[in-house]
């Protein structure tokens, strides 16, 4: 992978905290907002254990997550992900992660409800960079 590419792609994930999450509910794209946290490129994504998104992720772990667009996007450089996606709930990552605003869901880090999605990408896309074309890189895992 080019190191290039996968600064430009870091560099526009540590600027977007919240994108959009498609997972496949009965052979469909099903979307949502959704917080994301990187670590070289692994996305994790706080949710509860009892949503449909962990059922249609069980069914299906494929999933495309949109990360990057402000304002009005016409030339805002954004990333796309395609990757496949698998319930975590490692304590630690509870704790790293733990925002006040998510006492409104959860009852604080160890509350079993609150789990991540881990995200492993397979492919990422850069999408409207001043004119540039699209740059792919894939990964393997």
């Amino acid at each position: 992978m080019s190191e290039d590419i996968k600064e430009k792609v870091k560099k526009i994930i540590a600027g977007h905290q919240m994108g959009v999450l498609s997972s496949v509910e009965n052979n469909k794209p099903h979307s949502r907002y959704m917080t994301f946290y990187n670590e070289n490129l692994t996305l994790y994504s706080p949710t509860k254990r009892d949503t449909e998104k962990i059922e249609e992720i069980e069914s299906n772990p494929a999933v495309a997550v949109l990360l990057g667009y402000e304002e009005n996007g016409l030339s805002d450089a954004y990333v796309e992900i395609t990757g496949t996606a698998t319930l975590n709930d490692s304590q630690e990552l509870k704790k790293q992660y733990w925002d006040e605003s998510y006492e409104k869901w959860f009852d604080g880090p160890e509350d079993p409800n609150y789990v991540f999605l881990e995200i492993q990408p397979e492919i990422i896309r850069i999408l409207n960079m001043s004119g540039e074309p699209p740059q792919e890189i894939t990964l393997e895992n």
